[in-house]
């Protein structure tokens, strides 16, 4: 063991074969929105907030494509929200967003690299779509709409498990 300065003992590196490996790096090289579409159905039929009850349906989905430049994937996060009013039925507002970012990633093995692109990378991207969408229904005349934080790792379980059901499904019309 070897002693630093303030007299806590260190481990030594065991083997060399964790200094061999290269480190994972990754950077946002830029972020901005896609899409973006906020549509207010209540004001159309001129209703008044506060005679309705909100139940909001959120969906999200991901994508990830290589980009020309090396080691640069662009990364996509879909998010739909549905607000309609719980007793009526009726459509309040719809917001779309399509929010992406352009990493630079390096030194991911090839079997790993696409969950890092769809679990990692959201990470670093929700709290800016989370505030876009915040600021879009406030401004569009609703509560402002703050989402949970997303397990993008069930996302991501999710998404691999349909895929998965849709070869499985494939498979099963060709064989028929």
């Amino acid at each position: 063991m070897a002693e630093t300065g303030n007299g806590a003992a260190t481990q030594p590196a065991e083997g060399g074969a964790q200094e061999d490996k290269p480190k994972v790096k990754m950077q946002v090289l830029s972020q901005y929105v896609r899409d973006l579409s906020f549509e207010n159905a209540m004001a159309q039929r001129k209703t008044k907030l506060d005679k309705v009850q909100p139940d909001i349906q959120v969906s999200v989905a991901l994508d990830a494509r290589k980009r020309d430049t090396e080691n640069q994937y662009e990364v996509i996060q879909k998010y739909k929200v549905n607000s309609t009013d719980k007793e009526s039925q009726e459509a309040l507002f719809v917001l779309e967003l399509e929010y992406a970012g352009v990493f630079q990633v390096e030194n991911v093995p090839s079997e790993q690299l696409h969950p890092f692109l769809l679990i990692e990378c959201p990470r670093m991207l929700f709290p800016f779509a989370r505030r876009i969408i915040s600021d879009a229904t406030r401004d569009g005349g609703f509560a402002p709409l703050n989402l949970e934080n997303i397990d993008f790792v069930a996302l991501y379980r999710q998404q691999i498990a349909r895929q998965a059901e849709q070869k499985q499904q494939e498979g099963a019309t060709q064989n028929a």
